[in-house]
């Protein structure tokens, strides 16, 4: 117990700073906030409530994100409230500038912004750009990766194979 010594509360900076330290589960080169899952964090009196909304539905690694934000917050000694928002579905338009530039140098294509009316098979069939050399020159080979969100591609320019994000 301290006594006399006045405690610390974590502010909300200091919670959307250690979430931004979560890798994804299925593809660590991302953060949590990077992925854009995060959507709300709300600070009081020692009590840190977070909305997150999984990428998709069924994510197997739902129960992993969630366990390793409340260890996060508990760190900074306060009580997490972790809250899985699913009336409001994640899109691939969430993942952060940084996160998309972190995902091409791990060698997967981001995904194209979503079109006006949402997201279509059409769009998977456009060349993206290859995230090794840049080349357009890019064709779909399998529309299911290994995960939902993915699929696979080949760059006719560099030869090689790469993922790329669906747009969700």
């Amino acid at each position: 117990m301290n006594r006399g010594r006045a405690t610390r509360h974590p502010t909300e900076a200091d919670v959307w700073r250690v979430l931004a330290e979560i890798p994804d589960p299925e593809i660590p080169v991302v953060s949590l906030v990077d992925l854009g899952v995060i959507r709300d964090v709300a600070v009081t009196d020692g009590r840190v409530r977070v909305e997150f909304t999984p990428t998709f539905l069924g994510c197997p690694a739902l129960d992993v994100m969630r366990d390793r934000m409340a260890e996060k917050i508990a760190e900074l000694g306060a009580e997490p409230q972790i809250d899985v928002v699913l009336d409001d579905s994640w899109s691939t338009d969430l993942i952060t500038p940084a996160g998309r530039e972190k995902l091409r140098q791990a060698g997967f294509a981001p995904p194209a912004p979503r079109a006006v009316g949402g997201p279509q098979l059409v769009q998977l069939q456009r060349a993206s750009r290859c995230p090794y050399c840049g080349s357009t020159e890019t064709r779909l080979e399998n529309i299911f990766g290994p995960t939902p969100c993915r699929s696979l591609r080949y760059c006719a320019s560099c030869r090689q194979p790469y993922e790329q994000f669906k747009t969700i």
